[in-house]
Formats: structure tokens, C-alpha cells, sequence
């Protein structure tokens, strides 16, 4: 029987990602801490768009979070968006981001935004805006938005977009739901 020698080289594993994710407003400090970390990173850092990204709104906003849990603890904050009223009945969502290393998985974009609006409406939204980089566009599009103008920011090109209400579900009224529907099985 031939003796087989295998080398470990750097390449021949790819990082492990987590599979388990949990979306929701960042309520433990490490969380926030890691929320404005990771939105630094990317629009800070990496797309160089911003040199500070606080600003004003984070005083009124509502952070979300997606945290990756392994072995069902959480381990790291992959993604981030805010949502804040602006005025009565009309809410933003904003600095949408995702860890680079998560990017592929589209579907963590998609809960951020779906969280975003979703407890948006809860809180008594009737209009949810975002200003969106125009390279983003066709993905919002693709999450039931549609483009009321385009404009410049910062020197980039952007859209203002508005999300379809009606696609997204109304927390209350499926919590209210999945109480009834266990009800009738009892």
C-alpha cells in the first residue's frame, strides 16, 4: 500500500463562516460597538465615502444588526443598517452594510432591509425612504422598491428610493397571526 503525503498549505482551506443568523436592533454594547466598527470599515475604510460616519441621525436611529452565532452563541456582527423617523409617519433606513467576507450571501442584505422596514412599519411607518449608491439600484429594485429621483452625494451618484409597504410584512400582524394559528392547534 502506497504512503500518501498531503501538505498543508495556506490556501487549502477557505475561512469558515458562519451559517446561523440572527437579525434584530443591537441592544447589547458589543453589538453597537461592532455595528459602528463594521460601518466604518465599509464606508469609511473601504469605499472611502465618508471620513466620518456618524453623524446626527445615529442620536435618533435604530440599529439593526446581523449577528452570526456559532454553536448557537453569537459570535461577530456581519451586517448593519439604521432606520430613523425623520417626521411623522415618514422613516429612513441607512448605511446599509455588509462584512465583505458575507457579500456572496445575498440573503443577509435582504434580511436588513426586510428587518429595517418591517419594524419600521411597526412603529407606525407610512412612507420608508433610503438614498441608495445608483450602484445598488437594481438590487432594491429586486427587494420591491422603486426610484423616486437620482441625485449626487458626496461626489457619487445616488437614488432616492421608496419601498413598496405592502410587500413587507407588519410584525405585529404576524405575531398576532402565528399566536392564532397555534391557538387553533391547541
Amino acid at each position: 500500500m502506497a504512503e500518501h503525503a498531503f501538505a498543508l498549505v495556506d490556501g487549502t482551506f477557505s475561512e469558515f463562516l458562519a451559517g446561523d443568523l440572527l437579525v434584530k436592533p443591537a441592544d447589547q454594547p458589543w453589538e453597537r460597538q461592532h455595528y459602528f466598527s463594521l460601518r466604518r470599515a465599509v464606508f469609511s475604510d473601504e469605499q472611502q465615502l465618508l471620513a466620518q460616519d456618524k453623524d446626527e441621525k445615529d442620536f435618533q436611529a435604530i440599529p439593526i444588526v446581523a449577528v452570526a452565532h456559532h454553536c448557537g452563541m453569537p459570535e461577530q456582527v456581519i451586517g448593519a443598517v439604521r432606520i430613523y423617523q425623520s417626521e411623522p409617519g415618514v422613516w429612513y433606513g441607512g448605511r446599509l452594510c455588509v462584512e465583505r467576507q458575507y457579500r456572496r450571501h445575498a440573503m443577509i442584505g435582504k434580511a436588513l432591509v426586510n428587518e429595517a422596514v418591517s419594524r419600521a412599519i411597526d412603529l407606525g411607518c407610512q412612507t420608508f425612504l433610503a438614498t441608495v449608491q445608483q450602484a445598488n439600484e437594481g438590487y432594491f429594485h429586486s427587494l420591491h422598491w422603486h426610484t423616486l429621483k437620482t441625485l449626487d452625494l458626496l461626489g457619487h451618484p445616488h437614488c432616492l428610493m421608496q419601498a413598496r409597504l405592502e410587500r413587507y410584512p407588519f410584525m405585529a400582524r404576524q405575531t398576532s397571526l402565528l399566536r392564532k394559528k397555534a391557538a387553533a392547534h391547541d
